[in-house]
């Protein structure tokens, strides 16, 4: 059977936007981006949008939605569902990219999922409470999250949401049952924990210089709320935290090396988890080579 549908992620640093576009080029195929933060407009050196790599393969799902907006996992599966039968209706391999482990399983999953509206009296009713405890609260509840997507107490509370609506409306909770993708290859790129550690070290000394701090500053002239930069973690968590002065640029600087490291962690103990709940991820090193990478690949879909 022909694959329907190749997955290539990884932990964060570990190259993967430059393996998908050598494998997309090699079986004529297209690029579905699966990070949950690069499909804002404007976020783009803290997200490693990295357009240049992509030269003149297709992608999609970068910039879809300006910042400051709430895209979520709804969303992600309705569009990129929609660009997979697209892609695959015009003859050539969709290749999803990305280290959102909560959106690769999902979608390998074939969820098909309602959209969640908000809840203004529950988040009424958690606001306030630390970011444990409300990961201790989303831990008691039935739900697709868990700390890899809940980084800050607003994404968390999002988490909590969505979990509660589905309790709340079972009807529409059994859409969400999987009926997982038949034939689908997922490849995860490989990477000592070391060499990880030092390319995101490199990457965010090289980010700095780029002008990640500027470009910050400008989402915010634009009129986004920095609590809606805040959202988003990570870079724009601490960064709009040194900007609006509640942290020194040192403390910024040391604070968010810490979470990409935990972030890359949390990224890799998803993966695993993806394995106990009987997803095969086939392992190939980051540094092997385009060629050999390509080659690797093609014996894994049959091309």
């Amino acid at each position: 059977m022909t694959c329907p549908l190749l997955v290539i992620t990884g932990p964060t640093a570990s190259g993967k936007t430059a393996l998908a576009v050598a494998a997309a080029r090699a079986f004529d195929g297209e690029i579905i981006s699966a990070d949950s933060r690069q499909v804002y407009r404007g976020m783009d050196i803290g997200t490693g949008k990295d357009i240049e790599e992509y030269g003149d393969t297709p992608v999609h799902l970068l910039d879809v939605v300006p910042a400051g907006h709430k895209y979520n996992l709804y969303q992600f599966l309705r569009d990129a569902n929609e660009v997979i039968d697209d892609i695959r209706r015009r003859g050539r391999l969709p290749i999803v990219c990305g280290g959102t482990g909560l959106y690769v399983e999902a979608l390998l999953n074939g969820l098909r999922m309602p959209e969640v509206p908000p809840n203004p009296a529950l988040r009424a009713s958690l606001a306030g409470k630390s970011l444990d405890e409300l990961a201790a609260l989303l831990a008691t509840m039935k739900s697709l999250h868990n700390r890899t997507d809940i980084d800050t107490c607003q994404r968390a509370i999002r988490a909590i949401e969505i979990a509660a609506y589905y309790q709340d409306h079972p009807d529409e909770a059994i859409h969400a049952v999987p009926h997982p993708v038949e034939g689908a290859v997922t490849v995860c790129v490989d990477i000592s924990r070391e060499e990880r550690r030092s390319r995101i070290s490199a990457r965010l000394r090289s980010r700095l210089e780029a002008g990640m701090v500027d470009e910050v500053r400008a989402l915010i002239a634009s009129g986004i709320d920095p609590q809606d930069l805040i959202y988003y973690g990570l870079e724009y968590k601490f960064i709009t935290e040194y900007v609006i002065g509640e942290r020194s640029y040192d403390d910024m600087v040391a604070s968010l090396e810490i979470a990409i490291h935990q972030f890359a962690k949390r990224q890799m103990t998803w993966f695993r988890g993806m394995e106990r709940r009987g997803f095969t991820l086939n392992y190939i090193p980051y540094n092997v080579g385009a060629e050999e990478f390509c080659r690797r690949v093609g014996a894994l879909i049959g091309r």
